[in-house]
């Protein structure tokens, strides 16, 4: 049980025994916050030097610094597709970050989702230890802070995260049944959305609809879905570490009542208002490198609140489970004035690479960058 985490017998050189214990309780961050935890044990405590940056870096979100607002009512109709592909395209190249309402997925399934998430979690700890595990081979694996070795502190956050390799399958017996048919559900929807964006951002980089999809960028999905408690001393702990994300697209949904997410625009962390019914997406790693760095992934993370719990579900469409696949700048988008900035990759180094980073390190793209010769 959480209650045998105790920082107290540890000295301070023994961070990676603290992390252990932690993570051998296997009940996550809601089990110390169900011990009646007053303070935020040490391991989630972030660095002096990221702490300071938070008097100069943070922005509350106004009209003018709010990611844009994309309405996808009239994606059938050629007038109104046109207006889209080209607000998305803007928001693709400067922000990588935008909301869509009027997106296809019923509020009903929405709302499902998170109260699904919410059961999985207030369960009795014995019953989600049968999915805590940090082998990312696992199709269903719950666990705290994925990055919790790799990272400087520790996360705020518990996950869910479960796999669905291609087209969402008919056997859902790993899943949890206390969030099974809300999460089978809500994964049919999303993914008809992850085609239907992605083929206008097909169309936005100059592209047939079907071009990002045809490169399997939508093949399979992953949702990773997390659950913040409220924290005894938000101001020196963190949810979500700075990042990027590192596939093609994600699209996250939120719970209502507590603003967390924030992207870094213009050097500050701006926060981004969650919109009833909407959705937020954001291009990933892979589409910036293939759209040879007209698309921008952007860093952003996740604060932490005295109040909650908030939840979150991000759908990660990161291209098929295959290792040896190969992704590189387009060559229809490449020319002498628009040479390749990056490198072509395999998808399993790749993959390795991002695996061994830890998230408030990440910026994998980094290392594909090609040398530009004056």
């Amino acid at each position: 049980m959480a209650e045998n985490f105790d920082e107290q017998q540890y000295d301070a050189g023994d961070r990676v025994k603290m992390l252990r214990a932690f993570d051998e309780t296997n009940a996550g961050v809601k089990g110390l916050t169900d011990s009646g935890l007053q303070k935020v044990p040490k391991i989630f405590i972030r660095p002096s030097d990221e702490l300071a940056q938070e008097l100069t870096t943070h922005k509350r979100g106004t009209h003018e610094t709010q990611i844009p607002l994309i309405d996808l009512s009239d994606i059938q109709n050629a007038d109104g597709r046109k207006r889209i592909v080209e607000e998305m395209k803007i928001a693709s190249e400067t922000w990588g970050f935008f909301q869509v309402v009027n997106h296809g997925i019923p509020t009903s399934v929405l709302d499902g989702m998170i109260d699904g998430i919410r059961r999985f979690n207030d369960q009795d700890v014995e019953e989600k230890k049968k999915y805590y595990s940090r082998n990312i081979k696992r199709r269903v694996r719950f666990n705290s802070s994925y990055d919790l070795f790799t990272s400087r502190t520790a996360s705020w956050r518990d996950s869910l995260i479960i796999a669905f390799p291609g087209p969402t399958p008919n056997d859902h017996h790993e899943l949890p049944a206390s969030c099974r048919e809300s999460t089978v559900e809500y994964s049919k929807h999303v993914e008809i959305l992850g085609n239907n964006l992605l083929g206008i951002l097909s169309e936005a980089l100059g592209l047939d609809s079907d071009h990002l999809k045809n490169m399997d960028c939508s093949k399979e999905h992953r949702l990773h879905s997390h659950y913040y408690p409220a924290c005894p001393e938000p101001e020196l702990a963190i949810g979500l570490h700075k990042h990027s994300d590192p596939g093609f697209i994600t699209i996250l949904l939120q719970s209502q009542g507590i603003n967390a997410l924030q992207v870094l625009y213009q050097g500050q962390w701006v926060d981004i208002q969650p919109t009833p019914g909407g959705l937020v997406v954001n291009i990933g790693d892979l589409l910036q490198l293939v759209s040879n760095g007209k698309f921008k992934s952007n860093k952003h993370r996740a604060i932490v609140s005295n109040i909650g719990p908030r939840i979150s579900v991000a759908c990660f469409f990161s291209g098929p489970l295959n290792e040896v696949k190969i992704y590189g700048p387009i060559k229809e988008l490449l020319s002498e004035e628009n040479p390749p900035i990056y490198k072509d990759i395999v998808l399993g180094d790749y993959i390795s690479r991002v695996a061994t980073i830890g998230l408030d390190n990440y910026h994998a793209l980094d290392y594909y960058k090609v040398l530009q010769l004056h």
